[in-house]
């Protein structure tokens, strides 16, 4: 900068190298350079081996969409008599890369949506439980940002439908529009890149008065929403190392994770908006249609109704149970999958929408398939009959305690005879010795089969009479175990022996 101001305040050349203390081609550098706008810095470009080769390159770069490799297009172009480097092929295919992308960028543009408009939704790989895949069904409601999670077995038709249901009654009502992707529940196929819709989704479609559209295939960018949250919902629902979650139990417990997951991010404020969904959704509920009265429940399979006493229901001659407190209503029972691992699936309709209530493997003539967790506590059976006091007298024998209880029930299995009288005999020994001690007899009793009338008062005496005697425990000195001493004195004679002997020989 002083050489500029210098030669500025000169105008010589010469003149300013000396006011400098420079040669005067170094002030005249610098003003060329000034001049020429730092042109001058940038090297002159020299030929290279590739240059004849570069249309070939771009050529390659088009074909593959720019995903060719630098590897793959050298091995190419040392067939075609190029004697160059692999690292210049490296340099010049990024070149190339780098011109192709610039040229087709995709400039996103922001959404600003309608409240009551669109919905979307989406799919995510759920959590293994019991050796079963599940399937996070993710809805996203584009105005408000309120996430609906379900966990869901399958993601066939019936499935699908149930938790579109589902989605609707939660929100309210039902939006304008649809979207989602090209799954085989929605799209049949596509002519002309036109998508042709499957029939049933149709028939769900009018039945809840809601447009169903279908993103662009291979484009997850047309649905960012549900993208996203499904990515969030994954890492906060299915356990992996980075959120220490543990592994589910039962297909229930994923449910309440589910519902508590929406709780959490429905309640606080989003990102963008500043505000709870859940304060949106009150305010976009307006402009939602009203949900349809009665599920569509065409896809759920055959109607059954549950008896009134059993929950069991009868499908293509095999029985399959259900949950107890759907007695007497009616479900919905399908097929799922094909050979050894088809399933029957039982769906039921309440106020909530469909719900699957049990899900069960092909049952055979004659060998229902049932679940114990459908069934309430069942009743005593004759091989588990307690004794259940009735009066009194029966009341204050058995709180005696766990020895009376077996004494009841072994004496009534041996067919003992005045047993009542034999009880009465126990509570009055109850008062005279220490309770505790006659409830030890009535179980010592009931052990050994000791029921006859002086049993119980002959147990009582010898144990406060010998406490101990008659136990044995071993030690570390001593074992239970019968020894082998005596049979060393077999064929012996004894001392006593040999002197009887002696006495009748005198």
């Amino acid at each position: 900068m002083e050489i500029l101001n210098a030669y500025d305040l000169t105008g010589s050349l010469r003149d300013a190298g000396e006011l400098a203390g420079c040669s005067h081609h170094t002030v005249k550098g610098y003003v060329q350079r000034r001049a020429a706008g730092g042109e001058l810095d940038q090297a002159a470009a020299r030929p290279q081996l590739i240059d004849e080769y570069l249309p070939k390159v771009e050529e390659w770069v088009d074909r593959s969409k720019g995903k060719v490799r630098a590897d793959v297009a050298h091995e190419k172009l040392v067939a075609l008599g190029y004697a160059g480097s692999e690292r210049t092929t490296r340099r010049a295919v990024a070149q190339v890369k780098a011109a192709y992308r610039a040229g087709r960028v995709r400039v996103h543009r922001p959404w600003v949506t309608e409240p009551g408009m669109w919905l979307q939704y989406d799919y995510g790989d759920g959590p293994v439980i019991n050796g079963v895949k599940t399937v996070l069904f993710v809805a996203w409601l584009a105005w408000s940002r309120f996430r609906v999670v379900l966990p869901l077995r399958d993601k066939t038709m019936p499935s699908v439908f149930a938790a579109l249901d589902q989605t609707f009654r939660r929100l309210g009502g039902v939006p304008t529009y649809v979207l989602t992707d090209n799954e085989k529940t929605v799209t049949v196929e596509h002519i002309a890149g036109i998508a042709v819709r499957n029939p049933q989704l149709v028939a769900f479609a009018e039945h809840y008065s809601v447009s169903v559209h279908t993103c662009v295939p291979a484009d997850p960018a047309s649905k960012g929403g549900t993208e996203a949250s499904v990515k969030i919902s994954k890492a906060d629902l299915v356990p992996k190392e980075t959120n220490l979650l543990p592994e589910y139990g039962s297909f229930a417990e994923l449910q309440a994770a589910c519902e508590v997951f929406c709780e959490k991010v429905n309640s606080r404020a989003h990102r963008l908006t500043k505000r709870p969904p859940m304060q949106m959704l009150a305010e976009e509920h307006p402009r939602l249609h009203p949900v349809a009265s009665t599920p569509h429940t065409v896809a759920f399979g055959t109607t059954r109704v549950v008896p009134p006493n059993t929950p069991m229901v009868m499908f293509e001659s095999g029985q399959y149970s259900v949950p107890h407190t759907l007695l007497g209503q009616t479900v919905w029972v399908r097929t799922h999958g094909v050979g050894d691992g088809e399933q029957v699936v039982i769906v039921h309709v309440g106020k909530d929408g469909p719900v699957e209530v049990a899900r069960h493997h092909r049952a055979t003539p004659g060998t229902p398939r049932i679940d114990e967790e459908h069934f309430p506590p069942q009743p005593e059976g004759p091989l588990d009959r307690r004794p259940r006091a009735r009066n009194a007298a029966e009341v204050e024998f058995l709180d005696l305690g766990e020895g009376a209880r077996l004494w009841l029930v072994e004496a009534a299995a041996a067919g003992t005879t005045k047993m009542r009288v034999k009880m009465a005999e126990a509570l009055s020994l109850a008062k005279l010795f220490d309770p505790v001690e006659v409830d030890w007899a009535l179980g010592h009793a009931a052990v050994h089969g000791r029921f006859a009338e002086t049993d119980l008062p002959s147990i009582l005496d010898h144990h406060a009479r010998q406490p101990s005697a008659g136990q044995h425990r071993a030690s570390e000195d001593s074992s239970l175990t019968q020894g082998t001493s005596a049979w060393a004195r077999l064929g012996q004679q004894s001392a006593a022996d040999t002197d009887r002997e002696g006495e009748v020989i005198a």
